[in-house]
């Protein structure tokens, strides 16, 4: 079978990369009054405050997003095919990576964190181009380094927000949302050509048990968020495994190790 190897316009990386980039840094000079929205429950208020931040955040991911389907679009390999999937990883790092660089005063961690966000964006989005195609030889590459750095994201994500003193009903979609955009991501690079929907679903609705039982425990934010990333990685990898038609006892023992290693992990660091 004929290999492939196709790389990226330079040009349009640095642009787009520089754009989302550009749009955390103007927002640190942005000073909108916030706006809070409540809704009266029976027995609970639900109030939801919508600030500058918040419209960065969700702003950046579309840009991200758009901005990924013009970056893919010079892929030979493309051929008028949709672009849908390689959008995910890409507006979830840009979402991501925008929390710590809204929340951290201009100095030397900010500085520390534009530059690793901005590679990370960047690896992001050479590893998506590069998997358009998987005839390309370096697809398993970056079919493992997009998994890694999701998961990564994943991590950073349900630490940032346990440490900002959320509440569970503020919490829990965001880290759904990620867990299952992560998720469904993965398997379809797995399991190429396939959207598992459905086992997607499961796992998401498995976390929700978890984020909501461990959200009330005294635990740290790392603590909190290895706890959380141990089952929402062995689970997709549990269910890949299973889409591949390998046998159930030597599917579950590498999802069974790494959950055993960061919960582990987990609870000495607590």
């Amino acid at each position: 079978m004929e290999r492939t190897s196709y790389l990226p316009s330079t040009d349009r990386l640095s642009i787009l990369s520089a754009a989302i980039l550009l749009a955390y840094a103007a927002s640190r000079f942005v000073d909108i009054p916030p706006r809070e929205f409540g809704l009266q429950l029976p027995g609970f208020y639900l109030a939801i405050e919508v600030n500058v931040h918040t419209l960065v955040t969700l702003l950046v991911a579309g840009l991200t997003a758009s901005g990924a389907d013009l970056f893919l679009r010079d892929h030979p390999g493309l051929s008028g095919k949709r672009t849908v999937e390689h959008w995910l990883l890409p507006a979830l790092t840009a979402w991501t990576l925008g929390i710590p660089l809204i929340r951290l005063e201009i100095g030397i961690q900010w500085m520390i964190s534009f530059v690793v966000g901005g590679a990370i964006l960047m690896l992001v989005l050479v590893a998506e181009y590069i998997a358009v195609d998987p005839e390309d030889e370096r697809f398993p590459m970056a079919s493992a380094a997009l998994t890694a750095v999701s998961y990564a994201l994943f991590l950073i994500l349900v630490i940032s927000l346990k440490s900002s003193g959320l509440r569970l009903y503020l919490i829990l979609p965001a880290l759904l949302l990620a867990a299952a955009l992560v998720s469904l991501r993965t398997l379809h690079l797995r399991v190429i050509g396939r959207w598992l929907f459905l086992p997607t679903l499961v796992i998401t609705v498995i976390l929700a048990g978890i984020i909501s039982a461990l959200h009330y425990w005294p635990l740290s934010p790392i603590t909190y968020g290895l706890l959380i990333l141990g089952p929402a990685y062995s689970l997709t990898n549990l269910i890949g495994a299973l889409s591949e038609d390998q046998p159930l006892n030597r599917a579950v023992v590498e999802p069974g190790l790494v959950l055993i290693v960061v919960w582990g992990t987990a609870i000495w660091m607590s």
